[in-house]
């Protein structure tokens, strides 16, 4: 019997969490600085937007640093690229919750 009401009282607790939705985090802005390398640029945006899962962005964000690195993009325009990529996966994740 005990454990039954164990069990009871775990699928009540359970019931209650999934009924109030989480408020979704907000991005911590740390500003970019006037000079940023590619990699400096991705840090910064990943501690920004930290709540958002790294590995949905990984090939998009190698692609834009390969993009630099081998066919010898401009990093100021990469960064602006990879900016766009976290805001549009933040906004992805928004309309999740």
């Amino acid at each position: 019997m005990a454990f039954a009401e164990f069990l009871a009282g775990r699928a009540t607790s359970a019931d209650d969490h999934e009924a109030e939705p989480e408020a979704p985090i907000e991005p911590k802005q740390i500003p970019r600085p006037a000079k940023e390398s590619v990699v400096k640029a991705i840090q910064r945006l990943s501690a920004s937007y930290h709540m958002l899962q790294r590995d949905k962005m990984l090939d998009e964000t190698s692609s834009l640093m390969m993009s630099h690195i081998i066919q010898g993009r401009d990093a100021v325009s990469v960064i602006d690229d990879i900016e766009i990529l976290f805001e549009r996966h933040y906004q992805q994740y928004l309309k999740q919750d």
